[in-house]
C-alpha cells in the first residue's frame, strides 16, 4: 500500500502546493488569504494527500470480502475469540473497525448476547481505523525513511495485540462468568473477485470517507484557524503568533502531562486535542500551526525539530510513543456517539477510561 501509493501522493501534494501558492499570489494579503492558504488548503491538502493509501487499502479488504474469505477468517479466529468470551463472528466487526470504528460498533448487533456486544464495542476502538493510517504514514515517512512501510505494518500488529490483551483482561475481570457459544455462520462459496464490483464498492466507500472526512476537516480547520487568530493576551485578531493565541496557550497548559512520553510540545499536544474531534484532522492541525509560523521549513522538518527537542535527543522513541498513544487513546467523537447509542453512556465512559 505504502509503496504503490507514493507516486500518486507526491502528485497530489504538488497540486495542493501549487494551488496554495497561486491563491496566495492572487489574493491580497489579509484574513481571507490567510484562512484559505494556511487554513483550508494547507489543512485539507495535508489529509487528502493520503487518499491513494486509503483507496488501495479499501480495495484489498474488498478482495477478501468478495472472494468469500472473510467468513472463513471468522471460523479460523473462533478459537482465539473464544479466549475473550466472544464467538468467531465477533471477528467481523473488528475487521470492519480497521476501515472505520463507527460502522464496526454498529456491526456488533450481529452478536446475540448483550454482554458480547458490550465487550466487542469496547474492543473496536483499539482497531486502527483508516483515519489513524494517515498519521502513521506521515510520521513513518518523516522519521523512519525506508522502514516506513514496516513501521506502519507494526502499528497494525500493535492494534491486534491491544485488542487481544484488553479483551483478555476484561474477560478475566468484568465478565468472568460469560461463556462462549458455538459458532453458527453461513460460508459463501469461494469465488474469483470481480474487478468491476471491487472497483465500484471501493469507489463508493471512498466517497463515503470523503463525504464524512471533508466536512469534519473543513469545520475543524476553520475552528483551529479562529483559535489561532484570537490572542490570549495583548494583540490584534489575525496578527498573533500561534504560540500566543488561545489555541497555543491551552495546548501549552496541557503539554506537561505528556513530558514523560517525550512529546510535550504544545504543537503536538494540540494535534491530539484536535484528534479527539477527528483523527483525520491531526495532520491538518499541524499543517495549519506550522504554516502560520514565520519559519518557512517544510512540515516534516518542523516535526523532526519538535520531537528532537521534546524528547531530549531521542526523537524515534518519542515518535513511537506518540504513534502508540494515537492508536490507543480516545477515538473520535463520532465513534463515542455510536458507542453511547449501542451500549449506553456508562460503558462508553468505561471505554474512554480504559483507552486513556
Amino acid at each position: 500500500v505504502y509503496t504503490w501509493a507514493q507516486p500518486v501522493m507526491d502528485s497530489i501534494q504538488g497540486l495542493f502546493d501549487s494551488l496554495g501558492g497561486w491563491v496566495g499570489d492572487t489574493l491580497p494579503q489579509g484574513l481571507l488569504s490567510d484562512l484559505l492558504v494556511n487554513g483550508v488548503i494547507a489543512g485539507t491538502g495535508s489529509v487528502l494527500v493520503f487518499l491513494p493509501q486509503i483507496t488501495i487499502l479499501f480495495a484489498f479488504i474488498l478482495l477478501l470480502e468478495d472472494s468469500g474469505y472473510l467468513a472463513r477468517a471468522a471460523v479460523v479466529a473462533d478459537r482465539v475469540m473464544a479466549l475473550l468470551g466472544l464467538p468467531g463472528k465477533a471477528f467481523l466487526p473488528l475487521i470492519v473497525g480497521f476501515g472505520c470504528n463507527v460502522p464496526a460498533i454498529s456491526a456488533t448487533r450481529i452478536l446475540s448476547s448483550p454482554k458480547q456486544r458490550v465487550l466487542s464495542s469496547l474492543l473496536v476502538p483499539f482497531t486502527s481505523c483508516t483515519a489513524r493510517l494517515t498519521v502513521y504514514v506521515m510520521l513513518a515517512t518523516v522519521f523512519f525513511d525506508r522502514w516506513a512501510g514496516t513501521v506502519v505494518f507494526a502499528m497494525y500488529l500493535t492494534s491486534i495485540v491491544l485488542v487481544v490483551a484488553v479483551g483478555f483482561l476484561l474477560r478475566r475481570t468484568l465478565w468472568r462468568t460469560m461463556g462462549a457459544e458455538p459458532l453458527l455462520i453461513d460460508l459463501p462459496p469461494y469465488q474469483v473477485p470481480t474487478l468491476r464490483l471491487t472497483a465500484s464498492v471501493a469507489w463508493t466507500r471512498l466517497l463515503g470517507f470523503l463525504k464524512t472526512a471533508s466536512g469534519i476537516i473543513v469545520a475543524t480547520v476553520i475552528v483551529v484557524w479562529l483559535l489561532q487568530s484570537i490572542p490570549a493576551g495583548a494583540g490584534e485578531f489575525g496578527e498573533v503568533d500561534p504560540a500566543d493565541s488561545v489555541y497555543g496557550v491551552v495546548a501549552q497548559t496541557l503539554a506537561p502531562l505528556f513530558a514523560p512520553a517525550g512529546f510535550a510540545t504544545w504543537q503536538t499536544v494540540s494535534a491530539l486535542v484536535v484528534g479527539f474531534v477527528a483523527k483525520e484532522a491531526v495532520i491538518s492541525s499541524w499543517a495549519q500551526t506550522y504554516a502560520s509560523s514565520e519559519e518557512t521549513a517544510q512540515l516534516g522538518e518542523h516535526l523532526r525539530l519538535a520531537f528532537e527537542q521534546s524528547s531530549g535527543g531521542h526523537p524515534v522513541a518519542a515518535v513511537a510513543a506518540f504513534m502508540v498513544f494515537m492508536l490507543a487513546y480516545t477515538p473520535c467523537v463520532a465513534t463515542l456517539a455510536t458507542q453511547k447509542r449501542e451500549v449506553g453512556l456508562r460503558w462508553t465512559l468505561v471505554g474512554v477510561a480504559i483507552q486513556l
